[in-house]
């Protein structure tokens, strides 16, 4: 049971294991089911047996989690969470199809050659080839990381669930300089459209320019998504449930300062990107457990590779 872990820094430095999937082997989640706590997994039930509150009116202090020797070994992982539901929260998750993690720097992808035409054969005719090989090109991984400076004197007394937020926004900000990555690939040899202005028609020809695959998401910087909001044709649009601007032909729009006020980008999501990474966030657990705060790094190793060409089209205003 929960309540008999013990807790250590080597859960930590398993190989292939995060500290959850550590945890969940020796407490597994499905020995909860039809209990009061089967919707918590290994970490939550940590917090909920040392009574850690990062929540709500009673939310504990940081200190909280340094009561003990034990509770210490939780911290690291509370903030590699916070950092990540910020990196996760951007529109990395409305731009790429799928997540690959790579064992090394560099990253070798299938390409796929299906150039003749999907046509009804002849009986007793060879059927057209489509073919799948390994990509002669590398998708070479970049690291991107933050320095983080903060003394325990100085957040010690931070209510967690204020302490949380400021490290989201570094996982958003981090998530934002990757997001630049992702869009330098998506235009990079794309099939490209032109228009004088950014109209209503001009984005029906971008989304009308799609054969075999779907406009489902349309990527703008955030001034020409203000003028795409702004346009008659959307007077009547609302952002769905999740809060997502959905465009009347089924898009969502995503806005994000990586792509240029003169270009719109239309994806198939489903389609066009591979996400790259050669490990999950890294946090300097052993630090954060001793309570030196001071130089605190977290990073990601990451690229991304186009999978299909035909899930992207570029809009580029001309004037």
């Amino acid at each position: 049971m929960y309540n008999d872990v013990k807790l250590e820094k080597g859960l930590y430095n398993l190989s292939e294991k995060s500290f959850t999937n550590a945890l969940e082997e020796l407490d597994p989640s499905t020995a909860y089911m039809g209990t009061p706590m089967e919707k918590l997994d290994a970490f939550e039930r940590q917090l909920k047996r040392f009574n850690i509150r990062v929540a709500g009116a009673d939310c504990d202090r940081v200190e909280k989690f340094f009561s003990s020797t034990e509770t210490a070994v939780l911290f690291p992982e509370f903030v590699t969470r916070c950092i990540k539901k910020g990196f996760d929260e951007t529109v990395l998750s409305s731009v790429c199809a799928t997540q690959t993690i790579s064992g090394s720097s560099q990253y070798l992808g299938c390409v796929i050659d299906d150039s003749v035409d999907y046509t009804s054969s002849a009986q007793a005719t060879v059927l057209p080839t489509t073919t799948v090989k390994e990509s002669t090109t590398a998708t070479v991984l970049s690291k991107y990381g933050r320095l983080i400076n903060a003394s325990y004197e100085a957040v010690r007394q931070q209510r967690l669930d204020v302490f949380g937020v400021m490290l989201r926004s570094i996982g958003v900000k981090l998530a934002v300089a990757v997001v630049k990555n992702a869009i330098t690939v998506l235009e990079t040899d794309a099939t490209e459209i032109t228009a004088s202005a950014l109209t209503y028609d001009a984005l029906a020809s971008l989304y009308g320019s799609f054969d075999c695959f779907n406009m489902n998401t349309v990527i703008a910087s955030p001034q020409s998504a203000s003028k795409i909001v702004a346009m008659e044709q959307l007077v009547d649009t609302s952002a769905d449930a999740d809060g997502k601007m959905i465009l009347p032909f089924g898009s969502e729009l995503v806005k994000t300062s990586a792509v240029a006020n003169n270009k719109i980008i239309g994806i198939d999501r489903n389609f066009a990107l591979e996400f790259i990474t050669s490990s999950n966030l890294v946090m300097e657990t052993d630090k954060l457990i001793d309570r030196q705060l001071d130089q605190i790094t977290v990073s990601i190793t990451c690229g991304f590779r186009k999978i299909t060409a035909g899930a992207v089209k570029v809009l580029k205003i001309t004037t």
